[in-house]
């Protein structure tokens, strides 16, 4: 698909890397003589788009140089996840965990992701509520991985149709997935309806996740765009991120959770109202401080630098860094930083933001502040976007994609961000006249923000709507 012109040149004047035979990625001899179908013209225009040697030895070095720690974790479910159709949660490291007593029950569902196969549970039993069976019919696999399998089923009994994941259990590893869903509740947050257990033939034991059905994910619709040779409408850039933001300020400061995993997949999208929740906590965390983490976590190309570092103190603004990621392929139509592997990942980044400091590199991983790194100036955020790019557009992911990561602005700070001041406004409502989703109910969210960071967030209209009731205030 076409890309705006600017970011053709960038791409042009940054290219990726070829695989050279032996797997290497290499620069082809100087002297190597052009093919006889190959014009003059295009051979310099070949030669000028190899990368700098410089980008080449840090590969090979860094290649050389680093060696993950031990994981301390569960082990990543592969090299890379899997795109995933809605509600896609990606691969989550699997894991065993109790059978919770009371409102589940383990019974046996085997191939229950096929289409019409019917499973039973029984829910209910606690604080005096009357146990009851409810019964879901399988129409169709979303999403599929190394976690299990993610599929579309509709209640019997109220025609509710409800995305269940089931999550093999594995002894070996732990899983908070169930345990921080059932933490959340937030307008941006995918909601848990309830769970249960169930059994294969061959023993296996599978956790189910019955959540709230939500037909589209940010990757689906930015797709959408692409194919279409568009760029997605600002009004939507602005809608869809500020939305993630409210949802990650949620995560990072109510339940003290990391979600680990933000990227367009993991981001679903209500096609009527707009409305967007976070989806699949399988690698989510409570980060604890002076507690080590593991560093190979979160997919690739949203993937901020210290844990290609491998840091493994790491904090919430990780998240931070791929929702930055996020907002920029937004904006570009395409991934900033579409690295061919962690290394790669490196060199991609430092194609944009420069080599990093020797500060940077100390508040990233201080086991690499005598690596010596090639000097590579960083390319002006306003060249990487189009010339009509906003200019708080480009501020805001600037401040985002920061090397140090407590330079990145919060989430809430994000939210506030004068690039969503549009949606602020009072009459300000979809392209097609409906009314936004709720923008501005808050959750406990503004519990310790400052009075002029909750005025920032909060429109006075919606401040005299609600009686200046900050915490609750509605859309």
């Amino acid at each position: 698909s076409k890309k705006p012109a600017s970011h053709q040149s960038y791409r042009q004047a940054q290219p990726k890397l070829s695989n050279s035979p032996t797997g290497q990625k290499h620069r082809a001899p100087a002297s190597q003589p052009p093919k006889r179908t190959t014009t003059r013209k295009a051979a310099a225009s070949k030669a000028k788009q190899q990368p700098p040697s410089s980008l080449l030895q840090l590969r090979e070095r860094w290649a050389f140089a680093s060696h993950p720690p031990p994981p301390m974790e569960a082990p990543p479910p592969g090299p890379e996840p899997m795109v995933l159709d809605p509600p896609a949660p990606a691969p989550a490291p699997a894991a065993a965990e109790a059978a919770p007593a009371g409102n589940e029950k383990t019974i046996k569902a085997e191939k229950s992701e096929k289409t019409g196969h019917i499973i039973s549970t029984t829910i209910g039993g606690k604080n005096g509520e009357p146990k009851r069976t409810i019964s879901y019919m399988a129409e169709r696999v979303v999403g599929t991985g190394s976690f299990g399998i993610v599929f579309q089923a509709k209640c019997l009994e109220t025609g509710e149709t409800v995305a269940i994941k089931k999550v093999l259990q594995d002894k070996r590893y732990k899983n908070r997935e169930l345990q921080i869903m059932r933490a959340m509740e937030h307008p941006n947050v995918i909601c848990l309806k309830h769970c249960f257990f169930s059994t294969t033939t061959r023993d296996e034991l599978f956790l189910n996740l019955v959540m709230e059905y939500v037909p589209e994910t940010l990757y689906r619709v930015l797709k959408h765009y692409s194919n279409a040779n568009q760029r997605m409408p600002l009004i939507y850039v602005k809608l869809y991120m500020y939305q993630l933001f409210r949802g990650l300020a949620y995560i990072h400061t109510v339940p003290g959770i990391t979600h680990r995993d933000v990227k367009p997949q993991n981001v679903l999208v209500d096609p009527l109202t707009h409305q967007v929740k976070i989806c699949d906590f399988g690698s989510a965390k409570v980060l604890v401080p002076g507690e080590p983490n593991i560093s190979y976590i979160c997919s690739r190309y949203y993937r901020a630098p210290e844990l290609i570092f491998g840091a493994t103190e790491y904090t919430s603004s990780i998240d931070i860094w791929s929702a930055g990621c996020v907002l920029a392929e937004l904006l570009l139509g395409q991934p900033l930083f579409p690295g061919e592997s962690a290394v790669d990942q490196l060199v991609e980044i430092i194609k944009v933001l420069g080599t990093p400091t020797r500060e940077e590199i100390r508040c990233m991983n201080p086991n690499y502040t005598e690596f010596r790194f090639p000097q590579i100036k960083a390319h002006p955020w306003h060249k990487i976007f189009h010339k009509r790019m906003p200019p708080e557009a480009i501020d805001l992911a600037s401040r985002l994609l920061q090397y140090s990561p407590s330079l990145r602005c919060s989430a809430l700070d994000a939210c506030a961000h004068p690039f969503f001041d549009e949606l602020r406004a009072p009459n300000a409502r979809l392209p097609n006249g409906r009314p936004f989703p709720p923008l501005f109910n808050f959750k406990h969210e503004l519990a310790n923000a400052s009075p002029e960071l909750i005025n920032r967030l909060v429109p006075e209209h919606i401040r005299r709507q609600n009686g200046h009731n900050f915490g609750h205030a509605g859309s």
